[in-house]
Order: C-alpha cells, then structure tokens, then sequence
C-alpha cells in the first residue's frame, strides 16, 4: 500500500504563463507545499498567484558550492515534507526531466520508500529550439551533448546532422562549482569541435524567450568566435551540418535484396 504522502515533479515551460499544461497546474493547485526551482523571480512570483505555500529552491544554488550538492538538498527538502505525509509539488523550469537531475532522483526515492511520485512533462529549451530555429530532427538527424561531457569523454560527431552543445557557457567546469566559465575554457571546446568542423563554420548561438514580449536569441557566428561572445547560462550552441549524408550502398543492396524477395514471394503466392 503507498503511504499518504505523494510527489509530483512538473514542467513550467519555458515562457511566462504560456507553456503550463493542465496536469501541471492541477499539481501545483491541489499540493499541500510547493517547490519552485527556477532562475526568474517573476516565475516564481507566478507560482506564488497558485498556491499559498510556495518555496524557493533556488537559494540551494552558491558559487563556488558543487551543484550535486545542491541537488542532493533539494531532493531532501522535498522528501522530507513527502515523509511527514504531504501532497508535493517540486516545479522546475522547463521539463522537469531535462538538464534538472533533481527531479529524477526526487521520484526515484520517493517510489523506493514507497510513496507515490509521478512527473510531467513541460515544453524545454529543446523544444523550442526546434521551432525557432526551423530544425526538424527528423529530416538530416540531431545530436544533443552537455558541454563539458562532449570534453569530458571521447564522443563521435556525426557533421551531416545537427549539433546541440547544451550549456557551453559553464564548457570545461570539472568541479560542477561554477556559474561561468572563461574564454581559455571555450576556446578547449573550440579546438575539439575543429576536429570535425571548419573554424569558420556558420553556428549559432540560442535562448529561448521567458517572457511573452520577448523574442527568442539567435545569433549567428563563426566557431572560432564562440570564446569572445556572451554566453549565459541559458545559451545553448547549435551547429548546422557541414557535409551531406554519406550513402550505405552495401546496407542499402541488402535491403534491395529483402525487398525483391519479399516481392517474389508475394508473386508465388497469387
């Protein structure tokens, strides 16, 4: 049997009382606490008009203080008013599943201690990204990596699909303690994507919109430009193609083969 209290990790969307899903906001609404991470004091302000005890987790957050730390203690905050028996309601920015570790290991150990924890999904960064940009995943392919594990690890690009390097503005951070991180440490991130890529090589540099009256950042530049611009923590690099496809003509025989089979033998059976 679950125990009485509950958990529910949901996604505010990306702009300003525009991106709530009904499920969301009926968590939100029917939760004896709320907790709200987000950067924007005046989301947070919105929750505020739902419900009447809405905390901030965003105080966790220090310079210098490592974010697994963070996260550590506001699963713990959330938990623990779960385990007094509570209706909770953790609201991250975005998708409470994208780039937030937070919610995940909040729902995790809430269903192992046997409560009942569930998450919604919110529009994010990506998916507005897709229809700012005008990219269609499926049409040439896209890769997404966070910034400092594309350094971290040996990864292959694939230069004739999309490229997202989530949170370049932090590329190279080893100690997960910074808010920023310096043009020495994205000109690192430069000279590995000048592997694969011309230096250049048109990207661009994206924000989504957070408030109704804005419009979202696109800015175009050259891959050897990206140590000198302006990169926030919501920036996000995006880099286009540079080559076309290349044919498997051997896979592409084969399944010729399977499909003149599969015809003769439809044939035989008329």
């Amino acid at each position: 049997m679950d125990k009485r209290g509950s958990l529910a990790c949901v996604g505010l969307g990306m702009t300003l009382g525009a991106h709530l899903a009904p499920r969301a906001r009926g968590h939100i609404e029917a939760a004896d606490v709320v907790f709200v991470a987000v950067s924007d004091p005046l989301v947070e302000l919105w929750v505020q008009q739902m419900h009447p005890d809405v905390r901030s987790l965003q105080p966790l957050y220090r310079e210098g203080k490592a974010r697994t730390d963070t996260y550590r203690e506001m699963v713990e905050a959330m938990l623990a008013e779960v385990r007094a028996g509570k209706r909770v309601c953790g609201a991250f920015y975005g998708h409470p599943g994208v780039f937030a570790q937070a919610p995940h290991r909040a729902v995790a150990l809430a269903r192992e201690e046997g409560f009942q924890a569930v998450m919604e999904p919110g529009i994010s960064a990506e998916d507005c990204l897709y229809a700012d940009l005008g990219i269609d995943p499926g049409e040439s392919g896209c890769q997404h990596f966070e910034a400092s594990q594309l350094m971290f690890y040996r990864r292959r690009i694939d230069t004739s699909a999309w490229l997202v390097v989530w949170q370049p503005g932090v590329a190279g951070d080893r100690g997960f303690r910074r808010f920023a991180t310096g043009p020495a440490h994205r000109q690192l991130l430069v000279d590995l994507l000048a592997g694969d890529y011309p230096l250049d090589h048109e990207c661009l540099l994206y924000e989504a919109a957070t408030l109704p009256i804005h419009r979202p950042r696109i800015e175009r530049l050259p891959l050897h430009g990206l140590p000198g611009a302006r990169l926030d923590a919501q920036t996000t690099l995006v880099l286009p193609p540079c080559r076309k496809p290349e044919r498997n003509d051997a896979l592409l025989a084969r399944l010729a083969e399977l499909d003149e089979a599969e015809r003769l033998a439809a044939a035989a059976t008329h």
